[in-house]
């Protein structure tokens, strides 16, 4: 699936959404609400090699694809992190290894979660992005 946006796009339109409320507790919820709607996460797909390390809770992601189309898919046991799992899958999936690689991730620190989120969850974004970029990386090379 390609995505009909540029990252650059994607990103603007998410801080915009994430404008729209007011405060932080609002904020998460609407993370929580993205999370629950990720696709099914088939368990045949949780396994050690899909395992994302670096996170406290348990998170499992899965790319398919190549250099041209890098698609994404991935769960968590935790609500939070599925909705942080549901903004990167937003802005990277479907998209080219190579601009996955060239795009830094401006909407973290912009939607403000960077200093809104624990250490622990911090951590398990940045592990997550760093599984997304490695793995883009590889097709890029």
């Amino acid at each position: 699936m390609q995505a009909q946006t540029s990252i650059a796009e994607e990103q603007a339109e998410l801080i915009d959404e994430f404008q729209f409320f007011d405060d932080w507790m609002d904020r998460y919820q609407y993370l929580i609400d993205l999370g629950r709607k990720l696709p099914e996460f088939p368990e045949e797909w949780r396994t050690d090699e899909a395992k994302v390390h670096g996170c406290q809770s348990q998170v499992w992601l899965r790319a398919e694809g190549d250099a041209d189309c890098l698609t994404f898919q991935a769960i968590s046991d935790s609500a939070i992190v599925s909705g942080l799992i549901a903004l990167l899958l937003r802005i990277y999936s479907g998209r080219s290894a190579r601009d996955i690689v060239d795009t830094p991730p401006d909407f973290i620190a912009q939607i403000g979660l960077d200093s809104h989120l624990s250490p622990t969850r911090a951590n398990g974004l940045h592990a997550m992005l760093k599984t997304i970029k490695q793995k883009a990386a590889a097709l890029a090379a």
